[in-house]
């Protein structure tokens, strides 16, 4: 379902694209504007970015950052066909377009931890993933980042979807575990936990993270960007790490910087600062930027026993660490 998702949005974006001209970068003897497509809504979690752009980070490398908030599958398909140069999604997406025959790479990990999460109430009593057998599991849907980090962690756990009892509940993980309609559901590790534990329910949490090394959140390019503009990449790349540096070393300007870029945000509200707390300890782990090989083949492995790639692929087709500094 991911690759055809995937596949339409290329094709229908392809279209629109033939008839607007000066998408994407817009070269200019000193500035490069670029087009950044986010994958959700102006949010807390995009911190280093915003840091980095406050902090003339990406204008000191010759970079006039736009944040475009879409789908990602949206911003994949327009780095895929060349008519933007940059796009922050997720590792999954990047072998799916691969095996598309969309010549994309992904050139600095942002998330360090993939950030899927199977969580269920401190009362229900589970307390391994082996106590999930015969449970009824709520899922957003097949699809997307939790799906594949459901089926993974299902797989490093020795287990199968038979062996427990899945729902399809759409984005009502809260609801659906306070309403006791499932006994856990599978969501972001900065976002559910933190609502229900402050809506007086006490969560158990098994991070996909801690069972198995996935390729998550991260910024990917093209190779025409690649071998025509290899200066623009580092320049990027360079910009967002340090964005990362000073969020992870001080949160709380990060927090107030992030005021400026969302909408009805509050420097002192309490379950937003947990959101970026969470969010700074995904993003911790290893090298900035470097994803690494295992976690690619981790993650190519997860899509091809779910079906969702007919043959495995070279991984270094997937990614290139040359760009950190």
């Amino acid at each position: 379902m991911i690759k055809r998702w995937l596949f339409a949005s290329l094709a229908l974006l392809l279209a629109a694209c033939t008839s607007v001209p000066g998408i994407g970068a817009t070269a200019t003897p000193r500035r490069t504007v670029v087009r950044l497509p986010m994958g959700y809504v102006a949010n807390v979690q995009f911190a280093p970015f915003y840091v980095a752009l406050d902090r003339g980070y990406f204008s000191a490398e010759g970079i006039d950052l736009q944040f475009d908030y879409k789908y990602e599958t949206d911003g994949m398909a327009l780095v895929g066909a060349g008519q933007i140069p940059f796009a922050v999604v997720s590792g999954e997406q990047v072998v799916l377009a691969r095996a598309q025959g969309l010549p994309v790479r992904y050139v600095a990990q942002w998330f360090k931890k993939y950030p899927i999460a199977v969580i269920t109430l401190q009362k229900s009593g589970i307390q391994t993933p082996q106590d999930l057998k015969g449970k009824r599991i709520g899922l957003p849907g097949y699809f997307g980042a939790t799906y594949v980090g459901w089926r993974a962690f299902l797989q490093a756990n020795h287990m199968t979807e038979r062996d427990v009892q899945q729902q399809e509940i759409g984005f009502t993980q809260v609801a659906a575990l306070q309403s006791g309609k499932v006994d856990a559901v599978v969501g972001y590790t900065n976002n559910e936990p933190i609502v229900l534990a402050q809506n007086g329910y006490p969560v158990k949490v098994f991070a996909v993270s801690d069972y198995v090394n996935m390729v998550s959140n991260g910024l990917v390019t093209n190779e025409k960007t690649i071998q025509q503009n290899p200066e623009l990449v580092r320049g990027m790349v360079r910009a967002l790490l340090k964005g990362i540096a000073d969020t992870i070393k001080d949160p709380a300007a990060a927090m107030q910087i992030s005021t400026r870029y969302v909408q009805g945000l509050k420097a002192n509200d309490a379950t937003q600062k947990q959101v970026l707390a969470k969010t700074i300890e995904a993003m911790q782990d290893g090298t900035p930027g470097e994803s690494t090989q295992v976690a690619w083949n981790n993650t190519q492995n997860t899509l091809f026993t779910m079906g969702q790639i007919k043959q495995k692929m070279d991984v270094s087709s997937f990614y290139t660490n040359e760009f950190l500094p």
